[in-house]
């Protein structure tokens, strides 16, 4: 996929739709529809509702915390309507609040789902490490004053690579029914005065990247040495670990998918860290006996909310 080029207005789509979402998380309490506050399905789902002239039901491939940002979130539904690729995007960005765009839109097969199709999620968690406070940058960056050894953190993180229990990394109130998930590179770069925690892994505990990058930040000061990521993961207590690191440094920019579904390409987000030059796809997907299940999972056309419920 290119950064540019000019959407069908022709030929209406049919069969189930694949989307990409980009969203800034600052105002909303998280992806997932809730009844007392606002979220990213609610309004997307509204969107496409009065592009459909019906109710429209999506699936997405992870569930952002509050104040999370998405630069390549991965939604799909089957529509009620046929409507062109232009009037899909163009359509839904009409409707939808400054802070919420569609990136593209793409027929799947039927045994396409995002959530329980998803071989690997990416998240990159960026720090600005500079003496001021941030103006520009404020909503999606967290700051941090002190002085950060990039490359202590980075050593530390390669704990993390691997199948592990996360136990000390989840969220208290966590509802995974197990802290086990492998990761597939965690890298420390610094870019001037941004320092980037990028992440890969086939799924996330709740809380889980927000509570590495606050441990990693403890070692990148220097209160903490390069073994204490290794000794958080061995303890498996939650209670022993650090700080969780705030919402607004944290964006999720990739889902991975099998080939043969043929999503668009796109440059990694977000658009402050464009300069690294890297596109979605160009790293090999680890192969593993999760990765493998996964390709070889089908689904049938609805899925029973229960079974999504425990992916």
């Amino acid at each position: 996929m290119t950064l540019f080029y000019h959407f069908d207005e022709t030929q209406p789509l049919s069969g189930r739709l694949a989307m990409g979402v980009e969203y800034d998380g600052s105002r909303f309490c998280g992806f997932q529809r809730l009844k007392h506050a606002a979220s990213i399905q609610q309004a997307v789902e509204d969107a496409l509702e009065k592009v459909a002239g019906a109710p429209v039901r999506i699936h997405a491939s992870g569930r952002t915390d509050s104040g999370v940002h998405a630069t390549r979130q991965v939604i799909h539904f089957d529509p009620p309507v046929k409507r062109t690729e232009k009037a899909w995007i163009f359509g839904a960005n009409t409707n939808l609040p400054r802070d919420v765009a569609i990136r593209w839109v793409k027929p799947v097969s039927d045994d396409f789902h995002s959530r329980l199709g998803a071989l690997a999620r990416r998240y990159r968690y960026i720090l600005l490490n500079q003496i001021s406070r941030p103006v520009l940058e404020r909503n999606n960056v967290t700051w941090c004053r002190d002085p950060l050894d990039a490359g202590a953190m980075h050593r530390a993180a390669q704990a993390l690579v691997g199948e592990h229990d996360f136990t000390s990394f989840r969220a208290a109130g966590c509802q995974s029914k197990t802290p086990w998930r492998q990761m597939h590179f965690v890298e420390v770069k610094r870019y001037g005065p941004l320092v980037v925690i990028d992440i890969q892994g086939n799924a996330f505990l709740h809380h889980m990247i927000r509570n590495i990058a606050g441990a990693l930040v403890s070692v990148g000061r220097g209160v903490k040495d390069e073994s204490y990521i290794k000794h958080l993961l061995e303890l498996r207590n939650r209670r022993k670990g650090d700080v969780t690191a705030p919402a607004c440094g944290l964006h999720f920019v990739d889902s991975i998918y099998d080939e043969r579904f043929a999503l668009p390409q796109e440059p990694l987000g977000p658009n402050l860290l464009a300069f690294t030059g890297e596109w979605t796809g160009e790293r090999v997907l680890p192969e593993s006996p999760r990765v493998t299940a996964r390709r070889n999972l089908t689904f049938k056309k609805h899925v029973a909310p229960q079974q999504e419920a425990s992916s």
